[in-house]
């Protein structure tokens, strides 16, 4: 059964994380490297199971693993095999269950669900490392873009995860090609979700009215919708979504800043004052599953779930 609707069937609302790589940064990580938030499944995991705890503590029914920017040719560059790099992306999803089990133990079972895992898998252009996951302009082939995600889903989709997160994904064909991998993994739920440029198209400049009407269709998604997008943008791609398909939307903006990347750097202000406030009006235009996205830390996430859990125990007594 999709994990995302035996939440939902019970609790109306799932909560997911906040960024990972940014709450690293913050934390002191440097990730000023092409492996971004994946570096530190090398060097510092005790670092990426604690941010995921906090998550889970502020909140969260689900965490996204570290293997968004996890690649074969990524790891190969660091001279690390094929084995190796299986081993690291698989230690990303068990770091997350580790986390999960950890917190779970810890908590109230009656307020919430047993939280899932859902195992990142990022567009080609994270790896390019040049920002190209906010513009979808590849000029690789279709055999090439199969031949690079192929190798990837098949370890995450065996690693433990409840489901994939085929996550910031800027291009209509780089999804319709996932898609076409994931029938490899009959068993596999995946969530998609794209970067939008507007509140009307996603990066590529393709009608994100095309990617739902499309990408809903397909028997193994959970839920579709968008992240890493300036929130501004949110509400009017979730109206366009809610028409085209019955299956649940998802939510996960970045605080508003941009990415520079020549300076691999966010600049700006964050464009949302009150983060909760926001979320429930993405919660209004349909969206079923909420979090944050680059920038946003488990404050974010504690204030969501803070509603969340009040309203829901408010429609209880009623």
């Amino acid at each position: 059964m999709n994990p995302i609707d035996t939440i939902l069937q019970n609790f109306g609302l799932v909560i997911l994380d906040g960024a990972l790589a940014t709450e690293l940064e913050r934390r002191g990580a440097d990730l000023n490297d092409p492996l971004w938030s994946a570096r530190l499944l090398l060097e510092e995991p005790d670092l990426i199971r604690e941010v995921h705890a906090d998550y889970f503590r502020a909140g969260a029914d689900c965490a996204i693993t570290a293997s968004y920017q996890a690649t074969f040719p990524g790891f190969a560059r660091r001279g690390l095999g094929h084995q190796a790099a299986s081993e690291l992306m698989r230690r990303s999803v068990r770091l997350a269950c580790d986390a999960r089990d950890a917190v779970w133990a810890t908590l109230d079972h009656t307020r919430r669900p047993h939280p899932l895992v859902a195992a990142s898998i990022g567009p080609y252009g994270a790896f390019l490392h040049d920002g190209s996951e906010y513009r979808g302009d590849y000029t690789i082939s279709d055999a090439d873009l199969l031949a690079f995600h192929r190798p990837r889903m098949a370890v995450l989709s065996d690693a433990g995860a409840d489901l994939l997160a085929l996550e910031t994904i800027p291009s209509f064909r780089e999804a319709q090609l996932l898609l076409r991998l994931l029938e490899e993994f009959p068993q596999t739920w995946a969530w998609m979700s794209f970067s939008a440029r507007d509140g009307q198209h996603i990066s590529d400049g393709t009608p994100f009215a095309t990617c739902v009407a499309e990408i809903a269709q397909h028997p193994q998604v959970a839920a579709v919708g968008v992240n890493c997008t300036a929130p501004g943008y949110v509400a009017e791609l979730l109206r366009v979504a809610r028409d085209l398909t019955t299956k649940p939307l998802l939510a996960y903006p970045n605080s508003g800043e941009i990415y520079d990347p020549a300076t691999h750097a966010w600049c700006g202000i964050a464009s949302v004052g009150d983060y909760a406030a926001e979320a429930q009006k993405w919660y209004a235009e349909g969206a079923s599953i909420l979090g944050g996205c680059c920038r946003t830390t488990p404050d974010h996430i504690r204030a969501i779930a803070a509603w969340a859990r009040a309203a829901h125990q408010g429609a209880e007594r009623v």
